[in-house]
């Protein structure tokens, strides 16, 4: 930080010194020459004005070098940006859904340990995706659909009441997308729907490819007699994160109505 400070500050003399030299020599010109005006150079030998045009083709490269290093700058900050911000919004993905299970965790060793050690297994696997996979910038979608399966399985050993999941798959096994995206919509179907409701809940969750897109959709019913608040944290991440890594290449819709709530993102290949 340091030594660029510096070398701005002297980058700004130098180009303030390069830009005085023609105000000197046209004010040098007009000193030694009795007449009230000067044509720029008219009366140099040519050896000098060959010169003097030189400075000014670098003059005018240096300007250009200076423009171009500034662009570049300015560039990788907005990049280096970005990633930050994509970054912690990634560290944001699926905190609770962990400390939930934890705690279910710690009252089942004591009452069903063989169940408990496959609820270990399966959450296991789910940490260890969300770590080293959700670093990366794009994974296989066939990854991110198993993750989602271990999600819904771990939520029936979490539940003692019945679900019904309805989960149709039809991709392409070298299709790759961004990690951790259709997680948050699948939280928010079983937050505000699954966990709301005692009996006859439903999710029904929809994955294809065709040619160049990744179209997912979820639906879920819910309690129409409690607040729905679909529009929480996980939500905002998720619009945060596709603004960053799919401009004006996805699609978010919402639609609900008295009983049940629809969320389709369609993605566009990268």
């Amino acid at each position: 930080m340091i030594l660029n400070k510096s070398y701005n500050y002297w980058l700004s003399i130098m180009l303030v010194i390069t830009a005085l030299v023609p105000i000197v020599i046209t004010a040098f010109e007009l000193i030694t020459t009795e007449e009230d005006s000067v044509v720029f150079l008219e009366n140099y030998n040519p050896n000098v004005a060959i010169l003097v045009i030189a400075y000014y083709i670098f003059l005018l490269g240096l300007g250009l070098f200076w423009f171009i290093k500034r662009l570049i700058s300015i560039t990788k900050l907005k990049n280096e940006k970005a990633k930050t911000e994509l970054m912690l919004l990634k560290s944001q993905v699926n905190p609770h859904f962990f400390f939930n299970m934890l705690n279910n965790l710690y009252g089942l060793i004591g009452k069903d340990a063989e169940r408990a050690q496959e609820l270990v297994l399966k959450l296991s696997d789910m940490m260890r995706y969300s770590i080293y996979e959700g670093e990366k910038d794009l994974v296989a979608l066939k990854s991110e659909v198993d993750y989602l399966k271990n999600y819904i399985e771990l939520h029936k050993m979490r539940y003692h009441k019945r679900i019904d999941i309805d989960f149709n798959i039809d991709i392409e096994e070298d299709y790759k997308v961004m990690p951790l995206l259709f997680i948050i919509l699948l939280e928010n179907a079983f937050k505000h729907g699954v966990e709301r409701l005692r009996d006859n809940a439903y999710v029904r969750i929809n994955i294809v490819t065709i040619n160049r897109e990744v179209q997912f959709s979820i639906e879920n019913n819910f309690d129409n007699s409690e607040k729905n608040e679909v529009i929480g944290i996980g939500l905002k991440n998720l619009k945060q994160r596709l603004e960053l890594v799919y401009p004006n290449r996805h699609k978010l819709l919402f639609s609900e109505d008295e009983t049940s709530y629809k969320v389709q993102l369609i993605l566009t290949k990268l």
